[in-house]
């Protein structure tokens, strides 16, 4: 004993914890297990979250929502846009 408490045994077993950086890594399902897409050495009873994405839009889709968006944007920022006259401007910019 040491001035009252007990000597605690030291382990040397590398351990993960929270001293370690935190890294994010790509996986996939491969049947039932989860499969990293890349090597990475984990350590035993290594702690980890897992995170289930959503699947990827189908490129039709995505595609519709590009064209939407552009479609919009031409609206606004069109050549024909309207001139708005001073008097409607609220908070007029600084010179």
């Amino acid at each position: 004993m040491l001035g009252g408490f007990a000597r605690l045994p030291v382990s040397r077993t590398p351990k993960y914890n929270d001293r370690m950086k935190t890294v994010t890594l790509t996986a996939h399902v491969n049947g039932d297990n989860i499969q990293l897409d890349e090597p990475f050495a984990l350590p035993a009873d290594a702690r980890l979250l897992v995170t289930i994405l959503p699947e990827s839009l189908p490129d039709t889709e995505r595609q519709q929502w590009y064209a939407l968006s552009k479609a919009g944007l031409a609206r606004a920022y069109s050549d024909d846009e309207p001139d708005y006259p001073a008097s409607l401007v609220r908070t007029p910019t600084a010179k």
